[in-house]
């Protein structure tokens, strides 16, 4: 069974990460694999990494022990990884096949601070699969009800869709097009490209709206959109393929997963995402 990784740092925004990922892994009948990394270059001694380990590994099983209750189907393990923490869950999720990552942001405890600042845009620039970011204090008993695509002329932009239809139908949520209008001149081809999407999630059976305006500021905009209909969920992608990310992430998504208050689903152009309810 092809687990979700869950990265944590023992902070209230890892929790509220780990609190979606039972949901996801209950629809999708899945595993769930709880991370921490070991740093081994901290500013601290070698005595002091291993007693932190070990504060570590009595965390993960009181957690896999106090949440495998909720676990409909599967089953939560937990692994101890070391070196830097973004290769570290890339290398996991590579290995075990992962269909997602999962992680919290903005998330800072007595513990640790891993999540902190660039540390989320790193872990989206390295992984072999789509992450979901959740930031702290996310209201996770809350419906996955309204997922935001935002769609604009770009080669890379439709392919965001069938990742947001495979979420929207293990949360049975109406996907919102939001067209995204740089020049006038482009309308034409923009609205073929929101007909193209709209297609598609008609042949998949999931509702949806669309809304076109027009933007000067990407992140600034879809985020306002996303406010005003109280949506649950962006899915957005990094705006460049794998190599060139895992150098740097697109300025817009970056901005993204810094500043929303909600879930993002971020993915590389070529991911493909199926993640389609089993109950």
């Amino acid at each position: 069974m092809k687990p979700i990784i869950v990265g944590t740092d023992f902070s209230e925004g890892s929790y509220n990460a780990l609190e979606l990922a039972i949901d996801v892994a209950n629809r999708m009948q899945s595993d769930i694999l709880l991370m921490w990394v070991k740093r081994e270059k901290l500013l601290i001694n070698s005595e002091q990494v291993e007693i932190m380990a070990n504060l570590a590994k009595d965390k993960l099983i009181q957690l896999c022990e106090k949440y495998q209750e909720r676990m409909k189907y599967g089953r939560i393990h937990w692994m101890i990884s070391k070196g830097k923490v973004a290769p570290a869950l890339a290398v996991t999720a590579t290995r075990e096949l992962a269909p997602i990552i999962i992680i919290g942001t903005n998330g800072a405890s007595g513990f640790e601070k891993y999540w902190i600042g660039s540390q989320a845009v790193r872990i989206v620039q390295d992984s072999p699969c789509p992450v979901l970011t959740v930031r702290q204090g996310y209201d996770f008993h809350k419906k996955l009800e309204r997922i935001v695509v935002p769609i604009r002329v770009n080669a890379n932009s439709r392919q965001k869709v069938p990742p947001a239809a495979s979420m929207a139908k293990v949360f049975d949520s109406e996907v919102h097009i939001l067209g995204l209008l740089d020049m006038k001149e482009d309308e034409t081809a923009l609205r073929t490209y929101i007909a193209q999407s709209m297609e598609y999630l008609e042949r998949e059976g999931i509702p949806y709206k669309f809304e076109i305006r027009p933007y000067s500021s990407y992140s600034d905009t879809v985020l306002n959109y996303a406010e005003e209909i109280k949506a649950d969920l962006l899915v957005i992608n990094t705006e460049q393929d794998r190599i060139i990310s895992q150098i740097f992430l697109g300025t817009n998504a970056q901005q993204i997963v810094h500043k929303s208050q909600i879930p993002v689903l971020c993915i590389h152009p070529e991911d493909y995402i199926n993640v389609s309810a089993k109950v």
